[in-house]
């Protein structure tokens, strides 16, 4: 087989011609290697090639509804057995993990054929992958750009064609992200849908999930079969799944939806005209489909929400940090000076104060359920700009300066808190302010690439559903496919 055609099908494209006898795993995976070989050296999307171990799961019997089809996990939250999962981090690049994650396993009982792992900026804390130990990963649109993150490796992997579909997680965005910013759909499922085992009951305190992305829906929906085939019973959670698997329900068309949109910032900064842009153009395409849009959002206080997020996500980085540090050799200087700042921010934390944080999920949930009581959806940008440039929210110099100095003193903490940190964090989240909502709240949310900037870079527009709603995002964005194709489009790398 040769690229061209390899590049045609989606991942239930490629698994229809192993099945017809058509190509075999071995054939595909080479292909999917030759194309990884040729486009990696500029994007740097794979950091640990599984070539050998590939190519003799290729020529095993495969069963699955995915046999033999060429497939990426990340390597982040995804083990896989007797290989580390780096994370994005000096420590944890040589030491193997003992055993596959949940959604390895169901990706591997499929019949896929893993052959490498994609870099994630450290434990996924922003939405860029540029980790120190492994470098960049750049954008195939725009080789100057970030592919978003975390799962920016998946992202530019999936987008540069060396697989369909790759596997990615979100716990702040970082499936939404960057498909939006690499022209892919992403659809993050909700809270408790995708097994977090064996050894996490849940990520984040369930606000992260894990999942794909990907170039069409019904792969994204046949991925979401393949995860939620059965339950987990050591998780937190009995998820209620449909009559229907959602392959089935993506391929019907959606009963005429009631939408409410924004474009405002909810963190009250500023949103790039082509962000607005691309939202009152998925409006009036949603129009144009029999559904119902107009100007609404939720009555949050999503300013409030954001710093609820990263009071999780401080006290998360502290404990990774301290569980690390329990492994042979581990030393001060493997983890990069933001990650220490963020893990001071969460042991300076008081427990009374984290406590009252988590209690306003719950308040989020209900007001945002209030809102999915009068409309089914709420439409949002993606992100609040196009991909920016690689360095761009590099911590500014002065900045690592003064915390390099604090660090050494025992002080980093004693920024946290103080005016210089809230504005260092708004400043952070300026550029991805949308989607914390959908994983604090718990619900499916998804980036749907309906637009293009005038110099040809991908924007997308995110939906966020209600408990449950993973079919009707599945159903909508199966639709705006139908009418508005993006799959061929591809980046000339």
């Amino acid at each position: 087989m040769e690229y061209a055609e390899y590049r045609s099908h989606d991942a239930v494209g490629l698994a229809q011609l192993v099945a017809a006898g058509e190509v075999s795993p071995s054939e595909l995976l080479e292909v999917a290697i030759d194309r990884a070989e040729a486009v990696n050296g500029r994007l740097n999307a794979i950091v640990r090639p599984m070539h050998e171990i590939a190519r003799e799961r290729a020529k095993e019997p495969l069963a699955g509804p995915f046999a033999g089809v060429p497939f990426l996990i990340k390597d982040l939250m995804q083990d896989y057995a007797g290989l580390p999962t780096g994370s994005g981090n000096r420590a944890l690049r040589h030491h193997a993990v003992g055993e596959h994650s949940a959604v390895v396993s169901r990706w591997l009982d499929a019949g896929l054929v893993v052959f490498g792992k994609t870099n994630t900026p450290e434990f996924g804390s922003k939405g860029i992958t540029e980790p120190e130990v492994n470098g960049p990963t750049r954008n195939p649109w725009d080789l100057t750009r970030t592919p978003g993150g975390s799962s920016g490796g998946s992202a530019a992997a999936v987008a540069a064609g060396i697989v369909p579909v790759a596997g990615a997680n979100d716990g702040g965005g970082s499936i939404r992200i960057p498909a939006a910013c690499c022209g892919l759909f992403g659809l993050k499922p909700g809270r408790g849908v995708v097994p977090a085992g064996p050894n996490a009951a849940e990520h984040l305190q369930g606000a992260a999930t894990d999942g794909v992305v990907s170039r069409s829906v019904r792969d994204s929906a046949a991925m979401l079969d393949v995860l939620t085939a059965q339950h987990d019973p050591g998780g937190p959670y009995l998820h209620a799944r449909p009559d229907l698997p959602y392959a089935e329900l993506a391929r019907r068309a959606p009963e005429r939806l009631r939408i409410g949109f924004s474009t405002r910032s909810p963190v009250g900064t500023v949103v790039h005209p082509d962000a607005v842009a691309a939202v009152e153009d998925a409006a009036r395409l949603l129009a144009h489909l029999g559904h119902e849009v107009e100007p609404a959002e939720p009555d949050i206080d999503q300013r409030r929400l954001a710093f609820d997020f990263l009071d999780m996500w401080c006290t998360q980085v502290a404990h990774t940090m301290d569980e690390i540090r329990k492994l042979p050799g581990v030393r001060p200087g493997d983890f990069e000076l933001d990650t220490h700042l963020l893990a001071a921010a969460g042991r300076a934390m008081k427990a009374p104060h984290y406590y009252a944080a988590h209690e306003r999920w719950n308040t989020y949930s209900r007001q945002l359920a209030s809102y999915h009581s009068r409309y089914d959806l709420l439409l949002t940008p993606t992100i609040a700009r196009p991909a920016v440039r690689i360095g761009e929210l590099d911590t500014p110099r002065p900045v690592q300066a003064v915390a390099r100095v604090l660090k050494r003193l025992g002080l980093l903490g004693a920024l946290a808190g103080t005016k210089a940190w809230e504005q260092a964090v708004i400043a952070n989240l300026a550029a991805t302010p949308y989607t914390q909502l959908a994983n604090i709240t718990g619900r499916p949310a998804m980036s749907v690439p309906t637009y293009r900037t005038s110099d040809g870079l991908p924007l997308g527009v995110q939906f966020v559903g209600p408990l449950g709603g993973e079919a009707t995002l599945l159903a909508l964005a199966a639709q705006i496919e139908a009418d508005r194709p993006w799959a061929h489009l591809e980046p000339a790398v």
